[in-house]
């Protein structure tokens, strides 16, 4: 006897995996490197912080772990989402919550970096 199965549009296996460990590793590389700016800083004080992020060269890198802390926040919160809510229209709307915070949260970034 084959078991019917059901779909649900997750995407399960590999390529989820990989995008959870890829923007992991994106986000202890950024660590590792902000670390390293700030220790090169004389003074850490709002001065010195605001002048390392008029630089493009730290602009473009924060905004990239930023968006790879975005994207592993999908990922995690999807597979949550699916795990748990089993009701499909509530876990749809809330996963157009989450999507709508996500991009906000990323033209927020993109104000706050290129605003300064």
């Amino acid at each position: 006897m084959v078991a019917k199965r059901i779909v649900v549009g997750a995407h399960y296996g590999l390529r989820d995996w990989m995008m959870q460990r890829v923007t992991g590793a994106i986000v202890a590389v950024y660590t590792v490197f902000l670390l390293a700016v700030l220790v090169m800083q004389p003074t850490l004080d709002f001065i010195t912080w605001r002048s390392v992020f008029t630089h493009t060269w730290m602009r473009v890198p924060t905004f990239v772990c930023l968006l790879a802390i975005y994207f592993h926040a999908w990922v995690g919160v999807r597979d949550v989402l699916m795990d748990y809510v089993k009701h499909t229209t509530l876990r749809l709307c809330l996963m157009v919550i989450v999507v709508v915070a996500l991009v906000a949260y990323t033209v927020w970034t993109v104000q706050i970096l290129w605003s300064l």
